[in-house]
């Protein structure tokens, strides 16, 4: 009985769900779109974001930002990442637009895009050098939100300029449900090396739980992100992309099942897009399930540039056969 009570309370409680231990996927532009989030659930994923939207495209009615939103009952949870720096807008779509939505389960606010198209409206990692503004924002979705508010950020615009002490503090005090860190600066991007060490530091400071991210590209490295930071949980990126088994047992695909894996990936997306727009988008994920294996660069080549679904999976099942 004392153990059961004892494993209750390291438990994760995020809104209405508790997590033994949070492996979920990180929102990535132009990659975890409904197809993706669906192959990645059925692979261990517990918990998943759509793409980064607008929140003046929501609160426009942007028809492709609407589309971004589109969730279905095989995902699972999903949360809903926005980005945007006016806390009225913010408010206004939360309240109209979001919180009657029982398919997304949280709200997320990208303070760690680099993509110089976001910064330069002063969205994404930018926010990291306003903290009065993002402290505005922040208050503005935590009181007008009825589920769950996370917030995702970086170091900080630079390195002479490290404030994510500051921004979590930030949030603890708004009220969030937990907070993402990307131990990178926006500066850095995604080269070099994950500074582990500042979740480690994070999760010493705040009293809400705080989730990981940055460098995970195996099983063994989201172990050894749970011992080195104490993390609560850990949002995987880039390491999904080549191996989606990486939220279950985390091992390799065989060149067979990768195959069957793009065929079907193939199948999800043409079913939510439609073929002509499926195939240029599966491009870039066939780059990522393909990195690394022998002799695929003449095959990535080729599916680059055809734009006929039985074609393609005839180069991928004859790329098969030779290998074998």
């Amino acid at each position: 009985m004392t153990e059961t009570k004892e494993r209750k309370q390291n438990m994760l409680k995020i809104g209405n769900k508790e997590f033994e231990k949070l492996v979920g996927m990180a929102p990535l532009a132009g990659i975890t779109d409904s197809s993706f989030r669906k192959i990645i659930k059925e692979r261990g994923c517990q918990f998943s974001f759509t793409e980064m939207v607008s929140a003046k495209g929501i609160y426009y009615k942007d028809p492709k930002t609407e589309e971004l939103l589109h969730i279905d009952p095989e995902e699972g949870l999903v949360g809903a990442q926005i980005f945007g720096r006016d806390p009225e807008i913010l408010s206004k779509v939360i309240k109209e637009n979001l919180n009657h939505r029982e398919d997304i389960f949280s709200i997320d606010l990208n303070m760690g895009c680099p993509a110089p198209k976001v910064v330069k409206n002063g969205d994404g990692s930018a926010l990291m050098k306003e903290p009065e503004t993002a402290e505005r924002i922040i208050n503005a979705m935590v009181e007008s939100s009825t589920k769950p508010v996370s917030v995702k950020f970086r170091l900080g615009w630079d390195e002479e300029n490290i404030n994510f002490l500051e921004i979590g503090k930030i949030c603890e005090k708004a009220g969030v449900s937990f907070v993402t860190l990307h131990p990178r600066t926006r500066k850095a991007f995604y080269a070099g090396k994950a500074d582990w060490d500042s979740i480690k530091i994070l999760k010493e400071e705040l009293s809400i739980p705080v989730m990981g991210n940055g460098d995970l590209f195996s099983k063994e490295d989201i172990e050894k992100m749970f011992r080195h930071t104490l993390c609560d949980g850990v949002f995987v990126g880039r390491g999904a992309l080549q191996n989606p088994n990486i939220f279950g047992e985390g091992e390799s695909l065989s060149l067979q099942k990768i195959v069957e894996l793009i065929k079907k990936h193939y199948s999800l997306k043409i079913a939510q897009k439609g073929e002509r727009r499926a195939i240029p988008e599966m491009r870039k994920h066939i780059a990522w399930y393909l990195k690394g294996v022998p002799n695929s660069n003449p095959l990535k080549n080729k599916i680059n540039t055809e734009n006929n679904l039985q074609t393609i999976f005839k180069l991928l099942e004859e790329f098969e056969r030779e290998q074998e």
